[in-house]
């Protein structure tokens, strides 16, 4: 499952910064309120400071998806959305490594508790420009 949560088209540059489209690593579609504590690393530097999600014409803050009502389809991609900053990091390839935390609201953990399962992901990738060619659908 982790295989294809991070393609090699999934680094983009963006007039702002770079947008990240990451695949469900799991079996079936998931509430994006399962979704928590997203880290996200380019070439070992942590860009997880001020992370947003883009969801259709929205932008909210990664920590607000606890919040949300919509849904991550397993065949779409969620769009990270990480900010330039002073670690500009020019085109090429990048290490990416994303970890983040998936409940499981119907299988239960260790406890009373969902089963919450840690996912670590990494890649290296190619950043791409903008418009180009889309396979998957992001999430909305």
């Amino acid at each position: 499952m982790l295989q294809n949560a991070l393609r090699q088209d999934a680094l983009t540059v963006v007039q702002e910064g770079y947008e990240l489209r990451i695949g469900l690593p799991w079996i079936r579609s998931m509430p994006l309120s399962s979704v928590s504590g997203f880290s996200v690393r380019m070439d070992g530097v942590s860009v997880s400071d001020d992370l947003h999600v883009h969801l259709g014409e929205r932008t909210v803050p990664a920590e607000a998806l606890a919040d949300e009502a919509g849904w991550w389809f397993i065949q779409d991609r969620l769009v990270l959305f990480i900010p330039a900053g002073p670690g500009d990091f020019g085109p090429g390839r990048h290490h990416v490594a994303v970890d983040f935390e998936l409940m499981v609201p119907y299988l239960r953990g260790g406890g009373e508790g969902p089963l919450v399962l840690p996912l670590h992901m990494e890649a290296m990738l190619l950043v791409r420009s903008p418009g180009a060619a889309e396979v998957s659908r992001d999430v909305a």
